[in-house]
């Protein structure tokens, strides 16, 4: 497990970017601790710093994910974000829903009434990431 280059860290941030904009700092420097990204067989994990520490101590060929696996990179150096990354990249993300009625109030609204302002397709963040700006 290796520190990312300056190359692969760009690639990733613009790919993360296009999802949650500016707050991206937001996700490395964070109240619960400091987190970093870590590659490991083409895989970038999200991991704290203190866990980085602790797995020092495993051998790389030994050690198989730390922390959580936020993308990977293809073989001609694309990023792919994973789906486990939606949960870290939702709470700043640009968009992705507001209810405008509670549950019990959709459930006797007329059909031409505004239940949702805004609701984000995260099916189509993953299937064309490559052209979403």
């Amino acid at each position: 497990m290796r520190p990312l280059t300056e190359e692969e860290t760009r690639v990733m941030f613009e790919k993360i970017a296009k999802y949650i904009g500016e707050n991206l700092q937001l996700l490395v420097d964070r109240p619960d601790g400091t987190y970093c990204f870590r590659l490991h067989s083409d895989r970038v994990y999200y991991v704290s710093e203190k866990m980085l520490k602790l797995a020092a101590n495993i051998s790389g060929d030994k050690l198989v994910s730390l922390g959580t696996c936020f993308g990977k990179f293809t073989k001609t150096h694309k990023f792919r974000l994973h789906v486990t990354a939606l949960d870290y990249l939702a709470p700043y993300a640009k968009g992705f829903g507001v209810a405008a009625k509670s549950t019990q109030d959709c459930r006797k609204v007329d059909p031409m009434a505004i239940v949702v302002f805004h609701q984000a397709d995260v099916g189509e963040y993953i299937r064309h990431e490559e052209t979403l700006t």
